[in-house]
């Protein structure tokens, strides 16, 4: 909340802009009048010392702040303080034959922890390698963040890694009691001043559909079209997630994927 309130511009919900303004975006006491609660109480959300809000003082944090979405869903897991179980669901021999059935279009699979746990020969090859041990890090966080290769690999870096950033965060809200994915965002916030950068901004983010570039050093730039389908580890409990690419049939990228599928 702390992040958000600092993102709102006081004019966009009718507050005055005096000159001597300090404080970027809304004063704790100008979030608690707009969604008509008290300071004391707002403070005491915003620092975690107040448990399990209603519904309705969520719903005018949700306004005030601009909240929807993916952002609203991390506001009510938050809110909730009750984690889902960590997901220990692997790969199924019905989801690997889809990988590899999917060629050949590149295809890699993430789960909550954005370690890749499984690609087919394309999609491997695609994000840098991931196929070939030792070429490169499985854990897609670490990769970004601890691998120069991987700004070779995403020419959009910065969109790439706060994209992976917003993931962990909504992850590590939902499932709170997961060790290993703490200890990979104590580790990358150790060794990464990038890391601590974009995780500050408070950004949560669930893969959608969209275009992205990628550079492979047979082919050059990729500009791919992209969607992700998520496979829930159990009804309602979010597991893993099914990265698809792919390019318009009959273009210059198209015929550029073709020949990064025939080099694999």
């Amino acid at each position: 909340m702390r992040a958000r309130r600092g993102r709102v511009a006081p004019e966009r919900v009718g507050l005055p802009v005096g000159r001597r303004r300090r404080v970027r975006g809304l004063r704790r006491e100008e979030l608690a009048q707009l969604a008509g609660i008290s300071v004391d109480y707002y403070v005491r959300l915003e620092q975690g010392r107040a448990t399990q809000p209603s519904a309705e003082v969520l719903d005018a944090l949700a306004r005030a702040l601009g909240l929807a979405g993916a952002e609203r869903r991390h506001l009510d897991t938050l809110a909730s303080g009750r984690g889902g179980a960590v997901p220990r669901r692997g790969v199924s021999p019905l989801l690997r034959r889809v990988v590899d059935g999917l060629g050949p279009m590149p295809v890699f699979v993430t789960d909550h922890r954005l370690d890749v746990v499984a690609w087919n020969a394309v999609g491997g090859e695609l994000i840098g390698g991931v196929g070939e041990p030792g070429r490169r890090d499985r854990n897609q966080a670490r990769f970004l963040f601890l691998d120069p290769a991987a700004r070779g690999v995403h020419p959009e870096w910065e969109a790439r890694a706060a994209e992976a950033v917003g993931q962990l965060r909504v992850f590590a809200g939902r499932f709170p009691e997961d060790g290993e994915l703490a200890a990979l965002i104590a580790d990358l916030s150790e060794r990464s001043e990038d890391f601590v950068r974009i995780w500050g901004s408070g950004e949560v983010v669930v893969c959608g559909a969209g275009r992205k570039r990628v550079r492979h050093p047979r082919v050059g730039v990729l500009d791919l079209d992209y969607e992700t389908l998520h496979v829930p580890d159990t009804p309602g409990e979010m597991g893993l997630v099914v990265h698809v690419f792919g390019a318009e049939p009959g273009g210059g990228q198209a015929a550029a994927l073709e020949r990064l599928g025939g080099g694999v």
